[in-house]
């Protein structure tokens, strides 16, 4: 008889269902640990959503304008919560922006001429050149995809980076590579790098729909790309499993169209005697 454990997240909320016929056994999973990175994961979707809904009003702008731009572009949250999106070019260590986008919470997007303060534009800028001339550095000679950056400032002033892989514009949604980068408060030197990859990089095309699996075997937790990765391509594929060490991890949409996680602990192996 197959023995598991069952451990389901439901948002903020957590509640356990167990398979063993001792229900003092307790689950293994680090369900703290999941819940921080998904914390996580749930921000940077929203700052992905932000990212392409103003760059496709960004492609609307005047050809002249775009011109101006430069590689460095990057969202943020003000004390309101409003999200706002830079675009514009760092040069000579200075950040000249060029479009300014605000997004409301009916997902509305305005185009506004609001002044940033210029040392806040500065340290975001500088944060993200310092973190991708590290990925450069990382990736070496390797046969790289596409990147997505994200950004956000800590609440002592330092700063963290993400760069996940993109949608490919093949319709490869890819996995295997997560460089992730805490920064001093002056966006110049990398104090934390927490960055996992694997020896290639990995993928599946978007159509048609199905079930595919996440191959982190080596890993004994989903990992925070992982995680971004179930939710961000959730809707693209009918089921998207983490395969960790001792354990898989996935989302299921409810009959309130809600998702909850499932961890589901494998039973463990038993070695054949001689």
């Amino acid at each position: 008889m197959k023995v598991v454990s069952i451990l389901l997240t439901l948002f903020a909320f957590t509640f356990f269902a167990f398979g063993q016929k001792d229900s003092k056994t307790a689950p293994k999973f680090d369900i703290a640990d999941f819940n921080k990175k998904f914390e996580v994961a749930e921000w940077l979707v929203r700052y992905d959503v932000v990212a392409w809904k103003t760059t496709d009003e960004l492609m609307k702008q005047d050809k002249k304008e775009l011109e101006k731009l430069g590689a460095e572009w990057f969202c943020f949250q003000d004390k309101n919560n409003l999200w706002h999106a830079v675009y514009g070019k760092f040069e000579n260590d200075k950040y000249n922006p060029v479009f300014h986008f605000t997004m409301d919470n009916a997902s509305k997007i305005s185009l506004v001429t609001d002044k940033i303060d210029a040392e806040f534009l500065n340290l975001h800028a500088r944060a993200l050149a310092t973190a991708n001339k590290q990925l450069i550095t990382a990736l070496k000679d390797r046969d790289a995809p596409r990147f997505n950056q994200y950004i956000r400032q800590n609440t002592d002033k330092t700063f963290s980076v993400w760069i996940f892989p993109a949608f490919q514009p093949n319709g490869v949604a890819v996995y295997g590579g997560e460089y992730i980068y805490t920064l001093d408060q002056t966006g110049s030197k990398i104090t934390k790098d927490e960055s996992y990859a694997q020896s290639n990089f990995r993928g599946f095309k978007a159509d048609p729909p199905r079930e595919i699996w996440l191959n982190y075997r080596e890993t004994e937790k989903p990992t925070l790309g992982a995680i971004f990765f179930v939710w961000y391509y959730k809707e693209y594929f009918t089921n998207i499993f983490i395969d960790n060490a001792k354990t898989t991890s996935t989302v299921i949409k409810g009959g309130d169209k809600n998702y909850m996680w499932v961890h589901v602990e494998k039973e463990p192996e038993t070695k054949t005697a001689k």
